[in-house]
């Protein structure tokens, strides 16, 4: 049996990504700006009644492979955590109303990422975790990779 390059260096690191979609509605409103600051950050998506989208979220995670199995994670096991962390918590509910972190947190698309790693980070093994990415539309996309300042 023959072994690759990367095999002989060590173990290599893999990225691995499942995508699921999620519809969900909400407002863009913050409770540390006036009303009339609120509808110039926001314009439209100030609006009362508020707005839908249907997300497209990526999880991405990166990790040795497994000598054993082959794998970075099971795929099945990613997928379960995605539905306990994303599609129970988001999919057809109203984000600043069905949410609690979102009662004093505004619900723009990066919050929404940073809401999804902290969910997927309390699943997900130690370190696999490297990105969450949502198209909330075709042109708008975020990417988050946990980090902070």
């Amino acid at each position: 049996m023959e072994t690759g390059t990367a095999q002989k260096m060590g173990r290599p690191y893999v990225y691995i990504s499942r995508t699921e979609s999620f519809s969900a509605c909400h407002r863009l409103h913050s409770p540390y700006l006036t009303d009339e600051e609120n509808r110039e950050t926001y314009g439209k998506c100030n609006n009362s009644n508020g707005h839908g989208h249907n997300y497209k979220v990526e999880v991405v995670l990166r990790g040795p492979v497994d000598p054993k199995t082959g794998m970075v994670m099971n795929l099945v096991d990613l997928k379960s955590y995605i539905n306990r962390s994303i599609m129970d918590a988001l999919d057809h509910k109203n984000i600043d109303k069905d949410v609690p972190y979102f009662k004093s947190t505004v619900s723009t698309t990066e919050n929404v990422a940073v809401f999804i790693w902290d969910r997927l980070s309390e699943l997900v093994p130690h370190g696999l975790l490297y990105e969450v990415k949502i198209h909330e539309t075709d042109k708008n996309v975020v990417y988050y990779r946990g980090d902070v300042q």
